[in-house]
């Protein structure tokens, strides 16, 4: 946000609505634009693909952070988590399934700060934002379709979606490119930020000149 002030969006996408198009339809809803640099790690990967399957003459670049394009549903998964956040709460959620993300490396600031950014989301939001991630389509199409760059930052330990498959949806991009980011999980926002905004301060730059 500090890169560009002023023009940069991050909205919360858990209360947008119930399918990940819904979440993309609303968040082009708030932006202004039609060079816009979409940015998602995770499930807002996810979330910035739908927009450039939605818009993709509105967008300038993609940059994929622990995103993987292609969904097979697994409903064991959906089901697990779904049971912990309502039987066992947030923080149990947390521990067993996100909080393991993180790099082993990380420092401990940012661990609170992950933990901190969870438990400070209502239940039912994470709740609708795993069924929303888990029902999601495949968007692989998306990544040899787009003209544009997609740019695909991966953590040196994230497994999930790893650095093999990383390295092949920015292969499968018609203008990619691949970071990977050392000492880091899936978070890489959160767990190196200098590295990442060194990235965008380059991706900007070149859509600038």
């Amino acid at each position: 946000m500090e890169l560009l002030p002023g023009r940069t969006y991050a909205p919360t996408l858990y209360p947008l609505g119930d399918r990940i198009e819904t979440w993309a339809a609303e968040v082009l809803r708030l932006v202004k634009g039609d060079r816009l640099i979409v940015v998602g790690c995770s499930v807002g990967g996810s979330c910035a693909l739908e927009v450039a399957a939605a818009v993709p003459d509105r967008v300038a670049a993609l940059v994929l952070i622990g995103t993987k394009a292609q969904h097979r549903p697994d409903a064991a998964l959906h089901a697990s988590v779904l049971d912990t956040l309502e039987g066992q709460g947030l923080e149990e959620a947390w521990r067993l399934f996100w909080a393991p993300l993180l790099s082993d490396t990380v420092s401990i600031h940012a661990i609170r700060e992950a933990r901190r950014i969870a438990l400070s989301q209502s239940p039912h939001e994470v709740a609708r934002g795993v069924s929303v991630f888990h029902s999601r389509p495949s968007r692989d199409q998306v990544l040899s379709t787009f003209p544009g760059p997609v740019i695909v930052v991966t953590g040196e330990d994230d497994n999930l979606p790893g650095l093999k498959k990383s390295a092949a949806q920015a292969d499968s991009a018609r203008n990619g490119s691949l970071y990977v980011v050392p000492g880091c999980g899936h978070y890489v926002p959160l767990e190196r930020p200098e590295i990442f905004n060194s990235i965008m301060r380059d991706v900007i730059a070149d859509h600038r000149s």
